[in-house]
């Protein structure tokens, strides 16, 4: 298997990334046109108003968990551990990451994000585990 195919699942992420720069940025924008906020608000989170306020958390998020993502791909790529399974596990990470800010960027319904969260927790966890188990040279 090409091992580069590891970093689609990355640039999908950092898609996700820039996607959500601009939903914030979109918010943030006519928060102050429509006199929802004032420019000033911007500078502590705790004023900012809520329309854009669940965007900046939702930026936050895609700098937790998704850490490790990286990680784990990136050192999948160095030991040639990348198949067909991990790739697998790296896309139903990104598409379950996918699912979680869209949730959070609209309903905000944290039953749906909980789902998407445990998802890519264990999704994570599984590709980890493989990860422990290549180095072992057990798989």
């Amino acid at each position: 298997m090409n091992q580069t195919a590891i970093f689609w699942p990355m640039l999908a992420h950092v898609l996700l990334i820039y996607i959500v720069y601009g939903v914030m940025g979109r918010r943030r924008y006519f928060a102050v046109t429509s006199g929802e906020a004032k420019v000033g608000q911007y500078k502590v989170r705790s004023t900012e108003p809520a329309s854009s306020v669940t965007v900046a958390n939702n930026l936050i998020n895609q700098f937790e968990l998704p850490v490790l993502f990286h990680v784990l791909c990136l050192a999948l790529y160095v030991t040639n551990g990348v198949n067909y399974l991990t790739l697998a596990l790296m896309w139903l990470f990104i598409l379950s990451r996918y699912f979680h800010s869209w949730a959070h960027l609209t309903s905000n319904s944290l039953r749906l994000r909980s789902r998407a969260f445990y998802v890519c927790a264990v999704v994570l966890a599984l590709a980890w585990i493989w990860f422990a188990l290549h180095l072992l040279t057990v798989v």
